[in-house]
């Protein structure tokens, strides 16, 4: 089972390095492809792609892993999309992303690099799997690691075109109480803040929440010391009984809106096997 590990705090960062160890030393075949810089907040974006400038490739050497590792002038979700097109080696079964220095909760997961390259692996039929760890406390990157490795079994066997965000809280393994299924936050952690507008620049900055989660939330279960994990479709198609495939747009039609409950598919375009 190959399995291919970025993120999007950079190739440099604890956190890669440790989940890179610990999913070669559980017995698959690794291969690190991730930016080889910050890359947070990218999403899905590939980044301006040209043939006259090229993705820089750079060979990297993370301690204690024998796999080979390489940083790329591109986003996470770029990383993916080279790993696909076989770049590094065979194509990947699984895509790893993480172990991100922050969670990954509630609406956060939209603009998240980290989550961003596990949903471009679902997007090419391969299983993807976003790890990212709570700080406040303690980088308690072994104990996200040491749970990724939990999980990796099923989800190699699962659905495919499945992927999966994993939020871990800041503790010891022997004091995480589990790993429970969880929805989405409302919100996350934080939010986005305009602190002060000048002439020719604002501050820009994320601040607290203050939110208090329901404890079937993503963030709610890690507030309450269990890992979450969230099922994630990065693409669906939203129809209602007034609308279909093929049909004229009418200004009077009822507009299908996922708000309004209407039906959630994914797209027929991705996900349809050859």
């Amino acid at each position: 089972m190959r399995v291919l590990i970025t993120n999007d705090d950079g190739i440099q960062s604890p956190g890669i390095q440790e989940l890179s160890r610990h999913i070669e030393s559980a017995g698959y075949e690794v291969v690190v492809v991730a930016p080889d810089h910050d890359a947070s907040g990218t999403g899905t974006s590939l980044g301006r792609i040209s043939s006259e400038e090229p993705v820089n490739v750079s060979r990297h050497s993370i301690p204690g892993l024998r796999a080979e590792a390489y940083g790329i002038s591109g986003s996470p979700a770029l990383c993916v999309v080279t790993g696909y097109l076989e770049a590094f080696g065979p194509v990947p079964d699984i895509v790893v992303s993480g172990i991100n220095a922050g969670l990954n909760t509630g609406r956060s997961t939209l603009h998240s690099g980290t989550v961003g390259a596990a949903l471009a692996a679902q997007n090419f039929g391969i299983h993807g799997i976003a790890v990212s760890l709570d700080g406040s406390n303690e980088w308690q990157w072994e104990t996200a690691a040491q749970i990724t490795v939990e999980v990796l079994p099923s989800v190699a066997v699962g659905p495919n075109r499945s992927a999966f965000n994993i939020n871990v809280p800041g503790l010891p393994r022997q004091d995480v109480r589990g790993i429970r299924w969880a929805g989405l936050a409302k919100l996350g952690s934080v939010r986005s803040a305009v602190t002060s507008v000048g002439v020719d620049q604002l501050d820009f900055h994320l601040v607290e929440t203050g939110y208090l989660p329901d404890e079937t939330t993503d963030l709610g279960t890690v507030r309450a010391g269990y890992a979450s994990i969230t099922s994630l479709h990065g693409a669906v198609e939203v129809w209602n009984a007034d609308v279909e495939a093929g049909q004229k747009f009418e200004s009077s039609c009822v507009l299908p809106a996922a708000s309004a409950g209407d039906t959630l598919l994914p797209p027929r375009s991705v996900f349809e096997d050859s």
